[in-house]
């Protein structure tokens, strides 16, 4: 017997919060999981990968690899197909069929690849540069040397899985259109892992020192905004505030979640809070970075 729970119809980070609360209340949590999924419209990459995080956990938890109903809506079926979703949903899910491989989206940086080891951080790094060219630098005017620097933040925030999460995860990114916030095109930069967390991570390092405080919201402050690392030699955890420093320079956004909170730099375009906590708990660490277009083609 299957436990169904109902994928929002709009799929992206907020959609994400809405279906681990959905997963984890109600029903026998031992159940085998059914995502149905058909109702969706509209899907982020964060929700594209998101679902991939939601299934992996539950498959860990269970010890049963679950189901998906995939999207009803001929557009989304089509963007999922493109955006290779179903190859890593195999690793996942209990597909019954495989969609067979299309050929790359235009606007997609990065399809959904799935982060095991240093080859796969540096196969995905070594792919994008040319995309990247063209997207940051031809479509959404960001200088020549930008491209670089996406490819150095875009290299950290996947090692991150390898070296602290110690687990699978997944990366996906897109140049689309938001029109919800900004009216501008952006590119969307999405990275998800199932492992310990920052809490986990950094917790044997700094836990003692904070006593009854330690908790996600504190791991998440110590790592992003202080540079704390679970190394205690001097010079570690400085790659996570060079990604910050580089999407404040482009003024963009990053937000990252970890065990029941979420921390956030937060541009004067967007309307999220700098840190939520009470969140419904949910295992690894998820970051959602935002690079909107520029209006002008100085500085780097």
């Amino acid at each position: 017997m299957s436990r169904v729970v109902e994928v929002p119809g709009t799929l992206d980070e907020s959609a994400f919060e809405t279906l681990i609360g959905l997963v984890r209340s109600g029903g026998n949590p031992d159940a085998r999981l059914l995502l149905d999924a058909r109702s969706v419209r509209w899907v982020s990459p964060y929700g594209l990968i998101g679902l991939l995080a939601v299934g992996h956990e539950a498959r860990l938890r269970t010890g049963l690899p679950p189901l998906i109903e995939p999207p009803q809506d001929a557009e989304v079926r089509s963007y999922i197909n493109r955006m290779h979703f179903w190859p890593a949903a195999a690793e996942v899910f209990d597909l019954k069929t495989l969609p067979s491989r299309p050929p790359s989206i235009t606007d997609a940086l990065i399809e959904v690849t799935t982060i095991r080891s240093h080859e796969d951080v540096h196969a995905v790094v070594e792919g994008v540069r040319e995309r990247a060219q063209r997207i940051l630098h031809t479509r959404l005017g960001y200088p020549k040397p930008a491209v670089i620097h996406f490819s150095v933040m875009l290299s950290e925030v996947c090692q991150n899985i390898l070296e602290h999460a110690r687990s699978i995860g997944w990366v996906c990114a897109q140049r689309y259109r938001w029109k919800r916030r900004l009216g501008r095109d952006v590119v969307v930069l999405a990275v998800m892992d199932v492992g310990v967390g920052f809490e986990g991570s950094l917790g044997a390092e700094h836990a003692r020192r904070y006593g009854e405080s330690w908790s996600a919201a504190s791991a998440l402050e110590a790592a992003f905004l202080r540079g704390e690392s679970r190394f205690p030699e001097p010079g570690r955890g400085q790659g996570l505030q060079a990604i910050r420093r580089q999407v404040i320079k482009w003024n963009g956004a990053i937000r990252i979640r970890s065990g029941n909170a979420v921390i956030a730099r937060v541009p004067e375009w967007d309307d999220a809070e700098p840190l939520r906590t009470g969140l419904p708990r949910f295992p690894g660490a998820q970051v959602l970075i935002v690079l909107p277009e520029r209006a002008g083609r100085e500085g780097a």
